[in-house]
């Protein structure tokens, strides 16, 4: 299957040579997928690419998915369909802000998509036949993309990181680190990952567990109160990471890891000059004001 080819890969693996608050005894390299796209970034377009090639191959004009108010994976399928060719619906969590749009929403909406809010009790269970039937008869038929974009194909697509990343970096690196949400891009890394390459995954979910990952480390101590919270130290790391590094974080998901990342290494969890690479999976719509204040 042919992707849709307007995003260039492989992103560049960056070596940060002080990146820490205080000097660990790693080696750190963020794999920078922030870079792959302005709007598609991320792990949202290794997600995305296969799933758009193969609505293309069955002729479908549309995309519906689902996500919340501030959802990364609704930002990115909005720019995707107008940047593709494809209507888009978003069906939204929650009725909260269907009378005044979050930035998030507002960006969905200027790439064309259509937002259908649905209460929350309907959101729990958007595989329902009845659910669906109702959605077929309102938009007619479409290609159905699920909450995050986790599907088959959308772990063919982030199994190609570490093929990248072995090629970029020699010798293989100790570990690879990513942040996980719906455990797609974990699971690309299992995947493709070899044998003497250790995968770590951080999850921004308070009480995550998961028996799908057999072949990673799922590291849960650095959720910093559940998904979207935050803490007054998490917020001071970010930004001094930034101070030292340049590179923009956002607080849901790639601070949480490198911060993790930080407090392991400090704690003797890595060898001494160990190679961790950290996957800088973008979502930076979702950064917080309070990082710029």
């Amino acid at each position: 299957m042919t992707p849709l080819l307007t995003v260039s890969t492989p992103s560049r693996l960056q070596f940060l040579p002080d990146p820490f608050p205080d000097p660990v005894p790693i080696q750190l390299y963020l794999k920078r997928d922030d870079e792959l796209h302005p709007a598609i970034s991320g792990n949202k377009w290794r997600k995305l690419k296969y799933n758009l090639a193969e609505a293309r191959r069955l002729g479908h004009q549309t995309l519906l998915t689902y996500g919340g108010a501030w959802s990364n994976h609704i930002y990115a399928v909005a720019a995707a369909g107008k940047e593709f060719g494809f209507s888009t619906i978003g069906v939204i969590r929650g009725q909260d802000h269907r009378e005044r749009d979050t930035p998030t929403l507002a960006f969905a909406r200027q790439q064309g998509m259509h937002l259908h809010f649905i209460t929350r009790q309907q959101y729990r269970n958007p595989t329902d036949p009845v659910f669906q039937q109702e959605l077929q008869l309102l938009f007619g038929p479409y290609y159905e993309l699920p909450e995050g974009g986790t599907n088959e194909l959308a772990i063919q697509g982030t199994a190609e990181i570490i093929p990248e990343i072995l090629g970029q970096l020699d010798p293989w690196p100790d570990a690879v680190c990513c942040p996980v949400g719906t455990g797609g891009t974990l699971a690309g890394l299992e995947r493709s990952a070899p044998d003497g390459v250790s995968i770590l995954g951080f999850p921004a979910l308070k009480g995550f567990v998961s028996d799908k990952h057999p072949r990673a480390q799922l590291v849960t101590a650095y959720h910093f109160g559940g998904y979207a919270k935050t803490t007054p130290d998490l917020l001071a790391f970010i930004r001094r990471f930034e101070q030292q590094t340049g590179v923009r974080l956002e607080q849901v998901y790639t601070g949480k890891m490198l911060y993790g990342i930080y407090d392991l290494a400090r704690h003797g969890f890595f060898k001494p000059g160990a190679a961790v690479v950290a996957l800088h999976t973008g979502g930076l719509q979702g950064r917080s004001e309070a990082l710029d204040s």
